[in-house]
Parts: structure tokens; C-alpha cells; sequence
């Protein structure tokens, strides 16, 4: 997450035994991605030192699709070098990076919110698709996880991913259903102790609920659900949010010092499932039991005695 996933929330994510994403825009330059990313390598090694045989996740690497070939290749070096081997892009065509990927020696999932998204990251060759469905956070579509999943399933043999809204292992449970290999959470991971942000913004997670966000692109120039409490926090009304002119520098149409991400907040609809900032791998190890416990419950509903209950109703 951009301005939250910092090198020790990844490294205590992968510990966990799940995929750890570092953005690259995260670091200054890039002997501190350089730094971040060895300091997340050495944690993973001395974990599996002391833990013989423990699960412990991959280090995901989130690149831009605008860099320039020599930037590119500058930050793929990096990546390899510490044994990096899922690149993540967004917004943007991912062809020229997926090229690159491949040619390197690893695999990219691009993240997508509606089909024609879908449709061009697939003719571009890449790995996975992250399917966002309504509800997200800081990149949201509109369109519902229950039609976007198994669509993109339907027209594509990668590894599909779910994201958006998703705050607990029955939500996971519900991705695999639809067709999803793999969920992809991210506001509830923002309220951990190991996530670099103000503590404001953690409990703020835990105080609001899906009425206090807002859908709207007026605040960064791209779609996204921002917390309605960071927008007055930072003196903006949401009923008369100021409006980017043309050609503008980013951001130029917000007050002197307010910057998306860093100072107003955004949140997906998972928000209403926050109650608590746990450490990372309590949260993990939470989502695990909730996981187990969704894929252990019977139907609870008796086929039959329902047919006969509408029935009765008709008569």
C-alpha cells in the first residue's frame, strides 16, 4: 500500500506465512528499496532458522508501468538480487513491464477494476489479475466481486486475486468460491502495529464504519473510497470537494500541505469488520482460525425443506 507497507510489515507478513508486498514508490531512492528489501531477506532467513519447517511467504514488489527501461532493469536487479520473483503493477499498461518481467525470470499480477482493464492486462501476457471489486480502498472499482470474479475466471487460466472489502477469513473463503486463487487484502492490515502510519489513521479504521467513506476520484485523479473524518481533519467538506482543473500539477487543487495517502486517509468497505490493531501475526493467525471455521460450516440451508416452505406459501 502506497505510504503504508513499510520492511518490517512486509517482513512480519511473510514470517506469517503470507505474501508481503513492498511498494517501490515507498522508498526515497533506490539504495533504500535496496536497504528495505535485505532487511526484509534477512528476517525471512533468521526465521526459518529458528523455526525449522515454518510456512513463510514471498516477497511481492509493486513497480510503476511508467518507469524507463533503464529504471525498470535498474529495479529488477534489486529485486532479484534479494530474491524477488512477483512484480505487482496498477494503473497503466503493463505490456512493456510484463515483457521485462518475463524476460527476467519472474511473474506479474496486475490489478484491474473493470473488464476492459482485464481484457488488455491479459493481451499483455501477464501472470495474474487482481480483481477489484466495489468496495475497496485506495484503487476501487464499481463493479461487484460477485460478477467481476468468476467473469475474469471465465476468460482467463492465470491466478486470479480478489481485493476490496475483504476484512476476514470468511471473505477469503467467499473468494475461493467465486473462483479466486488468492485474496488480497489491505485497510485491514493499515491497523496493525506494524504499519508505519499515524496512529490516527489506525484508530480512525477502528471508529468509523462504510458511511463515513466516500467514493469519489476528485482527491488523487483516480477512483477510491476516502474516509469522510480525514477530509474534514484536513479542512475539506465532502459535499463541495475542490475540483482538479486540466493540465494542473497533482494535488494542486488541494489546500497547501494536504496530500492523499500521506495526510487525508482512504479505507475500503472492510473498514466495518476493524475493531481492533493487533500485530501482524495475530491478525494472520485470525484470519487463519476464521478461514478453517467458514470452510468447516455445513450449508445451513435444507434444500428440500425449503422448496416445500415456498410452496406452502403459494397455496
Amino acid at each position: 500500500m502506497f505510504l503504508v507497507s513499510g520492511p518490517e510489515m512486509v517482513a512480519e507478513a511473510c514470517k506469517a506465512g503470507i505474501v508481503g508486498a513492498l511498494p517501490r514508490a515507498n522508498a526515497r531512492e533506490l539504495g533504500q528499496f535496496d536497504a528495505w528489501l535485505m532487511q526484509i531477506a534477512d528476517a525471512r532467513a533468521r526465521h526459518a532458522d529458528q523455526h525449522p519447517g515454518a510456512r513463510i511467504g514471498p516477497i511481492a514488489v509493486n513497480l510503476a508501468t511508467n518507469l524507463s527501461r533503464d529504471e525498470l532493469r535498474e529495479n529488477l536487479a534489486v529485486c532479484k538480487r534479494h530474491g524477488v520473483q512477483i512484480i505487482i503493477s496498477a494503473v497503466g499498461d503493463p505490456t512493456e513491464l510484463t515483457k521485462e518481467v518475463h524476460d527476467w525470470g519472474g511473474v506479474i499480477f496486475h490489478d484491474v477494476t473493470a473488464l476492459r482493464f482485464a481484457e488488455k492486462a491479459i493481451g499483455a501476457g501477464v501472470d495474474g489479475l487482481t480483481c477489484i471489486g466495489a468496495g475497496g480502498g485506495g484503487h476501487s472499482g464499481l463493479i461487484s466481486h460477485l460478477a467481476l470474479v468468476p467473469k475474469v475466471r471465465s476468460m482467463f487460466d492465470g491466478v486470479v486475486l480478489m481485493a476490496g472489502a475483504i476484512g476476514n477469513g470468511a471473505a477469503i473463503r467467499a473468494a475461493e468460491v467465486l473462483g479466486a486463487d488468492l485474496a488480497y487484502m489491505g485497510t485491514r492490515f493499515i491497523a496493525t502495529r506494524e504499519a508505519p502510519v499515524h496512529s490516527s489513521y489506525k484508530q480512525m479504521l477502528v471508529d468509523e464504519a462504510c458511511a463515513g467513506l466516500m467514493y469519489t476520484p476528485a482527491i488523487s485523479g483516480i477512483p477510491a473510497n476516502w474516509m469522510k473524518a480525514s477530509m474534514e481533519a484536513n479542512g475539506l467538506d465532502p459535499a463541495a470537494l475542490p475540483v482538479p482543473e486540466k493540465g494542473a500539477k497533482p494535488y494542486a487543487h488541494l489546500p497547501q500541505g494536504v496530500k492523499p495517502w500521506k495526510t487525508l486517509w482512504s479505507a475500503g468497505q472492510g473498514i466495518e469488520l476493524i475493531r481492533d490493531v493487533p500485530n501482524v501475526s495475530e491478525l494472520v493467525a485470525r484470519l487463519r482460525r476464521e478461514y478453517v471455521a467458514a470452510c468447516e460450516t455445513p450449508s445451513l440451508i435444507d434444500a428440500a425443506r425449503l422448496v416445500d416452505e415456498v410452496q406452502s406459501l403459494t397455496e
